[in-house]
C-alpha cells in the first residue's frame, strides 16, 4: 500500500507513546502530527486534515470518546478514520467508542508490526468504496434514500446524520433487500478482516441505526444476522 502523503494525527497525553508511534509511522512513510490532549487535537484537525486520527481514550480535559463525538458531529469529517488507542479492554469502553463512530480499537501495549498492519488495513478501506464495490448513486428503498455520492441518508426527503460505519452498514444491508447477511459477512464487509472488534459491535450499530431511521427497515434473523426490508 502506498503510504506517502497519508496523514495521521496521534492524540495521547503520554510523550513516550507519541514518540514511539510517530517514529514507527514516519518510518513507513506517513506524515504525522501529534497532540497532547483532546482540545489540542481539535485545534490541529482543521488545518492538518488527516486521513486518520489515533485517539487515546483516557486523557485530561477531553477524553477520546468525547473528541470522537465532536469530530463526528462535523459533516466534513464523515470520511475521516478514527481509531482508539487505550490500555483499557473492557467491553463497555469498546461499545462507547463504537457508538460515537470509531473505526477500530487498538489496545496497549503496542507491537509495532501489528500496529502498522492495523493502520494500513484501516487506510485501505475508504468510505468512497461501497461495501459491495457497486457503482455510486442513489438507492431508493421505500421512504429511504441512500446517496452514495454524498454519503447521506434521507427519509421522506429529510436528511439523517449517520456515523461512518452506520452509513456503510445501511448501504450494505440496503444493497440487497430481503437478503440475510450473516454477522460474519457484515463484519468482513464493513469492518474488514484485519480489524478486531467486540462481539457486540454490530448490535450497537444496528440499535443506533434503528433509532435514526426507524424500527421497520432492519430485521433481526435470530442466530444468523440481519436483513433489510421495506
Amino acid at each position: 500500500m502506498e503510504t506517502s502523503g497519508k496523514k495521521i494525527l496521534i492524540v495521547d497525553d503520554e510523550p513516550d507513546i507519541l514518540e514511539f508511534l510517530s517514529y514507527n509511522l514516519e518510518k513507513e512513510g506517513f506524515s504525522v502530527r501529534t497532540a497532547n490532549n483532546g482540545e489540542e487535537a481539535l485545534e490541529v484537525l482543521p488545518d492538518f486534515k488527516p486521513d486518520l486520527v489515533i485517539l487515546d481514550i483516557m486523557m485530561p480535559k477531553l477524553d477520546g470518546v468525547e473528541v470522537c463525538r465532536i469530530i463526528r458531529e462535523e459533516p466534513a469529517n464523515q470520511n475521516l478514520l478514527v481509531a482508539f488507542l487505550t490500555a483499557r479492554n473492557e467491553d463497555y469502553s469498546q461499545i462507547a467508542g463504537f457508538e460515537v463512530g470509531a473505526d477500530d480499537y487498538i489496545t496497549k501495549p503496542i507491537r509495532p508490526r501489528v500496529f502498522i498492519s492495523r493502520i494500513k488495513g484501516l487506510l485501505r478501506r475508504k468510505l468512497s468504496e461501497s461495501p459491495e464495490g457497486t457503482a455510486q448513486g442513489i438507492m431508493t428503498l421505500g421512504e429511504l434514500e441512500i446517496d452514495r455520492e454524498k454519503f447521506v441518508v434521507r427519509r421522506s426527503g429529510e436528511e439523517i446524520y449517520l456515523a461512518k460505519k452506520e452509513f456503510e452498514l445501511i448501504e450494505l444491508l440496503g444493497s440487497k433487500p430481503g437478503k440475510v447477511f450473516s454477522r460474519e459477512e457484515i463484519f468482513n464487509k464493513v469492518w474488514g478482516t484485519e480489524v478486531i472488534v467486540g462481539n457486540r459491535t454490530i448490535d450497537v450499530h444496528i440499535r443506533k441505526l434503528r433509532e435514526k431511521i426507524g424500527d421497520n427497515y432492519i430485521k433481526t434473523v435470530k442466530g444468523i444476522g440481519y436483513k433489510f426490508e421495506f
